[in-house]
């Protein structure tokens, strides 16, 4: 018999056939719940925009502060190394206190940051802020993502991690657009300011809409049971409950990061120099790279709709595996030509893979998660895997300075650093990478995680599985569910009120 992964690959088809109607399910969403998803997908693009600045000034920078493309690169990889941190601090006040204003606070810091990256004289200056900047970032894509997904219909959420992720594409694609007509009249630092308003503006439309569902639920609950425990005892049930998360799922936890690191590793590695690597490389002019970009970011766009919208019918990992095989595919067309239009369309082709990928990576976390904590796992693991992934840009740029090629311009031969080459490579070996770790894992298609309890209600995991009725879980006991209501032992089965299971580890 094949291992379970492998049986697991494609979804139960009685689980597909009952599924309502797509266009039905759209057409019943109410205002609130097209607020919330614009709302968690524009926070993300925020994310992108900002982050971007960076890469997309890269040459600027370089003038402004006379330092090679590796010193610059650091900016980068400090900025990715700290998210980590404020993937936990704010996803941790996520999970405890609700959606709504943690994600507020964050984004106005993001946006002070970011302002704050446009003013910098130095350095010295500019690597302390971006680093700080870094924290701020952190905390998006966990609490953009529960925002955005938790209170959809579960036949609705393919398509919105889809459309959700590619909020990055769409804020690559505005930073892009602003540095080509924007920056060149007025300063690189616009860029920055212009970061900065829309994440204030992403601050403000978050706080005029409500709390996520979950939340007011846990809520209301406790009021009508009478059981308003003091905020001190809400914590410390709340930190009892992450002990108990990490020591009954430490081996989810580790695969999380694994695959995040992964995941990280070929967005950044695909992006982060692809505008110096255009100019540098490919002799073209920044305007020309800066097209380029923006269709490589349409192509994004499209395949991350196109792969969330797939994966509703044959299932997460499958659609993760066929993407990632047509990243590997388009690699020559994306490193071999030398004309703009070829270029382009490898950079269309590539980002279609790349992104389209990554379109099914928010509602795969957000259904293997413990329920109790879909802000603080994937917003973590998703951060863990940047900070291994951090150096993305630093390694490509370092192996191109070692691996040189000659590019014939206006003015005759130039020896230039081979980007093309080490990004072909990397991205290869990424790929495949990808493609052994999404075959193996664990896969919990169309959970109905937004039933699952809080971690501040009191008892939380023993109501959870005192609540499953004896065919909730097929063939499992009900002791073998742990703290957020995940699966601990046995093979691993599908389960229906919200609780993702163990499925691939077996």
């Amino acid at each position: 018999m094949a291992p379970y992964f492998l049986r697991n690959l494609v979804p139960k088809r009685e689980k597909v056939e009952r599924a309502r109607p797509l266009l039905e399910v759209l057409a019943s969403l109410t205002w609130t719940q097209w607020g919330l998803f614009f709302s968690g997908w524009l926070a993300w693009t925020c994310d992108a925009i900002d982050f971007f600045t960076v890469s997309l000034t890269l040459v600027n920078l370089q003038k402004q502060f006379n330092r090679s493309t590796h010193d610059l690169t650091t900016s980068i990889t400090l900025t990715l190394l700290f998210r980590s941190a404020g993937a936990v601090i704010f996803g941790l006040l996520s999970d405890r206190f609700g959606r709504k204003w943690p994600l507020v606070v964050n984004l106005l810091l993001v946006a002070v940051l970011s302002l704050g990256s446009g003013f910098v004289h130095t350095f010295q200056q500019f690597l302390a802020v971006r680093s700080l900047f870094g924290i701020g970032m952190g905390g998006v894509w966990g609490l953009a993502s529960a925002t955005a997904l938790e209170n959809l219909p579960v036949e609705a959420r393919g398509l919105a991690s889809g459309i959700l992720q590619q909020g990055y594409a769409v804020g690559y694609l505005i930073a892009a657009v602003v540095n080509l007509y924007l920056v060149p009249h007025t300063t690189w630092r616009a860029l920055f300011w212009t970061g900065a308003g829309v994440s204030a503006f992403a601050a403000v439309l978050r706080a005029l809409l409500p709390e996520s569902q979950v939340f007011l639920r846990a809520r209301q609950e406790q009021k009508e049971n009478g059981l308003g425990k003091p905020t001190q005892s809400k914590t410390r049930i709340f930190f009892h409950e992450i002990k108990q998360m990490l020591l009954n799922h430490w081996l989810l936890a580790i695969y999380a990061v694994l695959l995040m690191s992964g995941f990280n590793f070929l967005s950044h590695g695909s992006q982060d120099l692809y505008p110096t690597y255009l100019q540098v490389s490919k002799g073209f002019s920044k305007f020309d790279s800066t097209v380029a970009t923006i269709i490589g970011n349409c192509g994004a766009i499209t395949g991350g709709a196109v792969a969330g919208f797939v994966s509703q019918y044959i299932g997460r990992r499958l659609t993760i595996i066929i993407f990632v095989l047509l990243v590997g595919a388009f690699i020559p067309l994306w490193i071999i030509p030398t004309s703009f239009s070829k270029l382009s369309a490898g950079a269309f082709c590539v980002q279609f893979g790349v992104q389209g990928a990554w379109g099914v990576v928010p509602i795969l976390l957000s259904e293997i998660s413990p329920p109790a904590f879909r802000s603080t796992f994937p917003g973590v693991a998703y951060q863990l895997g940047n900070m291994v992934s951090s150096a993305s840009a630093q390694i490509e740029a370092t192996g191109g300075e070692h691996s040189r090629t000659i590019i014939h311009t206006p003015q005759g031969p130039k020896d230039v650093p081979n980007y093309a080459l080490v990004q072909g490579i990397f991205i290869g070996v990424v790929a495949a990478y990808l493609l052994v770790l999404t075959l193996i894992g664990p896969e919990n298609h169309g959970s109905h995680f937004e039933r699952g309890k809080t971690a501040f209600q009191v008892g939380a995991s023993k109501e959870d599985v005192s609540s499953i009725p004896e065919d909730g879980v097929h063939g499992t006991d009900r002791s073998s569910l742990g703290s957020g209501g995940v699966e601990e032992k046995g093979e691993a089965q599908h389960v229906e009120d919200g609780r993702p299971a163990k499925n691939g580890f077996v």
